[in-house]
């Protein structure tokens, strides 16, 4: 049976039949906007508004996503101000053609609401993983820098600044596939933004953002660090943020629960750079440090895999064989220079003392019979 729910703000919109024609809870009328999009269910919300699961009746009851603004303040600067960052978010997922960004399918006002419908991504955010799954491996954290970081790429590219990367905002798709979702606090690369206009989310927001001056490239990919490093640890960064301000980014390896490799942590560091002039400045030369074989540790390893040589006289590798008695004895039977040139240097002194002993019998002995057999010589 289909179902609906109340789009009223002020409710808890609980789902009811789709034959229901007022919401239970407050009596509001329940519509499905624009003859076409059904509301059926509550997915989040917050003081600007709310966010519902949807069924598009024109489109064979596919799910979509409702993105209602209804902002709960009387303040006129922050009415105009949630306006405009919202028709701003239409626009820019109009402009926005990536597979892994959520597609705006229409955008209209009902009602003296503004609505916003987009694709829904079936599947959980990646603080849901978080909580369901545990922290983050290495290699995981790999894999959500070369998924996410192509879509940064195309985002900037259109000189669009996120401005809110965190888990929550981060989708996984049932299939795997991760999405950048949430553009509403996104702002063009243009100006600076007014005093008391902040936008974004304590711990994960960089320096130059939480003090209203211009933001870049670089401010979405503090925050892409910051969300690695939360992904990693399980700590919030917010409550860092609250007891030391900035100052845990230079410490952050102390909250790890695994070590992390030499590659990813020097990525994480510069990602979590105070400055923004000393972070990277694109998420292609990001790219480039984790797909670059150039490190010495990679350069070491492959040479030394690159040897043809039994592995027990390779140094680095006898140390961490799992038997060092094994690999002692098989050192044994390894040829040994010095070895060598010691019996070298006693054949040679042995004859050089067969060839005076034999001229002495020869010649310093006129009366010696030459034929006596010298038990000198024997005794070697």
């Amino acid at each position: 049976m289909n179902q609906i729910c109340c789009l009223n703000p002020d409710c808890y919109n609980p789902s009811l039949p789709g034959t229901t024609n007022f919401c239970l809870n407050c009596g509001v009328p329940l519509v499905i906007l624009k003859n076409r999009y059904r509301p059926i269910k509550p997915l989040a919300g917050g003081s600007f508004g709310k966010t519902y699961l949807a069924e598009d009746t024109g489109k064979l009851n596919e799910k979509c996503v409702i993105k209602q603004l209804a902002p709960q303040t009387q303040n006129s600067y922050a009415l105009k101000k949630a306006k405009k960052l919202f028709e701003q978010e239409a626009k820019q997922l109009k402009e926005l053609k990536h597979p892994q960004i959520p597609q705006l399918q229409a955008y209209f006002d009902e009602d003296n609401c503004l609505y916003l419908i987009q694709d829904f991504i079936e599947g959980n955010n990646l603080l849901e993983e978080l909580a369901n799954q545990g922290t983050f491996n290495e290699p995981k954290i790999q894999a959500l820098l070369l998924n996410l970081l192509p879509v940064l790429k195309e985002v900037h590219s259109r000189n669009i600044i996120h401005r809110d990367i965190k888990p929550e905002n981060i989708m996984r798709r049932n299939d795997g596939k991760l999405f950048l979702i949430d553009f509403g606090a996104s702002k063009q690369l243009q100006g600076t933004m007014r005093i008391g206009t902040k936008i974004g989310t304590f711990g994960y927001a960089s320096l130059e953002q939480m003090e209203d001056r211009e933001v870049y490239p670089a401010s979405d990919l503090f925050s892409l660090g910051v969300t690695c490093f939360h992904l990693m640890t399980g700590v919030y960064p917010e409550n860092l943020w609250n007891r030391q301000g900035f100052s845990w980014v230079k410490e952050w390896r102390k909250h790890l629960r695994n070590s992390v490799s030499p590659e990813l942590g020097a990525i994480l560091d510069k990602l979590l750079e105070l400055e923004y002039e000393d972070r990277y400045h694109s998420a292609e030369a990001v790219l480039r440090d984790l797909k670059s074989p150039a490190s010495p540790v990679v350069r070491r390893t492959a040479f030394y895999q690159s040897i043809p040589v039994v592995q027990e006289t390779v140094p680095y590798q006898t140390t961490s064989s799992p038997n060092p008695r094994l690999s002692q004895s098989k050192a044994k039977t390894n040829f040994s220079l010095p070895g060598f040139l010691l019996i070298v240097v006693l054949v040679l002194l042995v004859g050089g003392l067969i060839i005076v002993v034999i001229g002495h019998n020869m010649f310093g002995n006129k009366n010696q019979k030459l034929t006596k057999p010298d038990t000198s010589i024997t005794s070697y």
